[in-house]
């Protein structure tokens, strides 16, 4: 796959470099009508710059992409931006004028808007984040995504942008909203117990494979209800990786015949807080 990545670094930016620059010259480029993936890092002081900037730009320059299948908006690391500092916007607009997209991913959810949230032929939806706002959720939740077979989202903390609860998330947990769903990541969350417990008897693990609920605070309590269920032995694999299980549980799984990941054991601190591996 042809894969491109616009950044605009610290110094470009200083000489006032800006994306919509990079954009318009990569849009004029011959191999623009064969580029299959689209990488959108740091577009500049992203902790104070939205995409509003470019993305009208983007917008319009899509005929030139019109073998485009994959779209990144906001890859960049902690030294560039932190994650909850990424400043996005809406992003909606990007669907409509990218309509053969399979893959779309989004880094940051500060200002994050998609609504409505359709497209035919989306195959996979993944949002990173240090919290994912319930307003968010809510888009997701009654999206018209059709040919969805992969949904990741980073749920986060309250202090980054998680202003929902359980009840935000559960109709995630029900059959019929992505018919063709085969992975589904609720991952990275501070109430990850909780979605364990929902998640340990839900429709949806009736077509799904994967179930990833890695990163977050999973401790024995989620996963005694995970490993006790039927459904869960049915799954392909399952993601717990990033955990605050204790030793004696990660041996219960690692006999239990599923094909689970209890990588990456993390230790609670003296208060028994514990931590999503991406927060800020």
């Amino acid at each position: 796959m042809q894969e491109v990545k616009l950044v605009v670094s610290y110094d470009d930016y200083e000489d006032g470099i800006r994306m919509e620059k990079l954009i318009k010259e990569l849009a004029a480029k011959p191999e623009a009508s064969s580029l299959e993936s689209l990488v959108i890092g740091d577009w500049g002081q992203a902790y104070e710059n939205s995409p509003d900037e470019f993305i009208g730009t983007l917008v319009e320059s899509a005929p030139s992409f019109p073998s485009l299948k994959k779209l990144f908006i906001g890859d960049m690391g902690f030294e560039e931006c932190e994650v909850s500092w990424i400043i996005q916007t809406n992003l909606t607009p990007l669907l409509g004028a990218f309509p053969e997209l399979k893959s779309f991913s989004v880094m940051g959810s500060s200002g994050l808007s998609l609504e409505p949230l359709q497209h035919a032929k989306l195959e996979e939806l993944i949002i990173i984040c240090g919290g994912l706002p319930k307003e968010v959720l809510s888009s997701i939740t009654h999206a018209k995504l059709p040919e969805l077979r992969k949904l990741e989202l980073y749920l986060g903390v309250d202090n980054y942008g998680f202003n929902g609860s359980l009840e935000d998330v559960l109709p995630l947990l029900e059959k019929g909203l992505f018919p063709k769903l085969v992975y589904l990541g609720l991952k990275d969350s501070e109430i990850q117990d909780e979605i364990a417990k929902a998640a340990a008897e839900a429709p949806i693990l009736d077509q799904l494979e994967v179930l990833d609920l890695s990163q977050g605070t999973l401790s024995d309590e989620g996963a005694e209800v995970l490993l006790a269920s039927d459904k869960i032995k049915k799954l392909k694999h399952l993601d717990l990786s990033y955990h605050y299980m204790t030793n004696e549980m990660i041996s219960r799984w690692n006999r239990s015949g599923i094909s689970v990941d209890v990588s990456d054991q993390q230790q609670s601190d003296e208060d028994d807080w514990r931590y999503p591996s991406l927060t800020e």
